[in-house]
C-alpha cells in the first residue's frame, strides 16, 4: 500500500516534466452546463472562471503550453482562448485521445511530458493516456477513480486554477510568482 505522503510525491514528480496542459472545456473551464441562444446556429453562452484564466497566464509564462480539446464547435472556446493566448485549440472532436496524440506528434512531445484534464466518458482515453491524468471534484466516480489526480474543486468554479497552482508548486515556481506580487 502506498502511503498518501508517497502518492503525493510521486504526484508532485511526474509533474516536473510537463511541458503541455490539455485540457477539455465543458465540465472544465465552465460548469457543464450549455445555456442555448435563440439563434439555430450559436451554441450558446458559455460562463468561465476568471481565477482559471490567470492560472493559464501563469502556466504559460512558466513555458508550459496549453490546448484545449472539446467535442463541441464554439466560437465563446476561440474568443477565450484568443484572449488568454491559448495557440492549439481543437474543437469537433469526440475522440480526445486521438486529437491529443496527434498534437503530441505535432509538439515533438512525449506522454510524460503532458498532463490532461477532462471530466467525462470522451475524456476517459486521453486522462489514461497522458503522463498525468487530472479530473475535476463533480467529475463522475469511474472518471475520479482513473485519474491520477482530482481537484477540489467543480469544474467551471476555479479547478483549472488549482491544477495550475499545483503544477507551478511541483516544478518550484509557484513561490517565485507570489513572491513577484508581494509589497516589499
Amino acid at each position: 500500500m502506498i502511503r498518501s505522503d508517497d502518492m503525493t510525491a510521486d504526484l508532485n514528480e511526474r509533474a516536473r516534466p510537463i511541458r503541455l496542459l490539455a485540457l477539455d472545456v465543458d465540465g472544465i473551464l465552465t460548469d457543464g452546463r450549455l445555456r442555448y441562444a435563440s439563434q439555430p446556429h450559436d451554441d450558446g453562452d458559455k460562463v468561465f472562471h476568471v481565477r482559471d484564466g490567470l492560472g493559464l497566464k501563469l502556466i504559460m509564462q512558466a513555458g508550459i503550453d496549453v490546448a484545449l480539446i472539446t467535442g463541441r464547435i464554439s466560437p465563446a472556446v476561440d474568443r477565450r482562448a484568443q484572449e488568454l493566448g491559448i495557440r492549439h485549440v481543437i474543437q469537433g472532436r469526440d475522440d480526445k485521445q486521438v486529437a491529443l496524440e496527434t498534437l503530441m506528434t505535432e509538439l515533438a512531445l512525449k506522454p510524460r511530458e503532458v498532463c490532461y484534464c477532462g471530466d467525462d466518458l470522451p475524456d476517459l482515453g486521453a486522462i489514461m493516456y497522458a503522463g498525468l491524468g487530472v479530473t475535476v471534484a463533480d467529475a463522475p466516480d469511474y472518471i475520479r477513480q482513473r485519474a491520477d489526480r482530482v481537484t477540489r474543486i467543480p469544474g467551471g468554479h476555479g479547478a483549472v486554477r488549482e491544477l495550475c497552482e499545483w503544477l507551478l508548486s511541483a516544478r518550484g515556481d509557484w513561490q517565485a510568482i507570489i513572491g513577484a506580487h508581494e509589497w516589499p
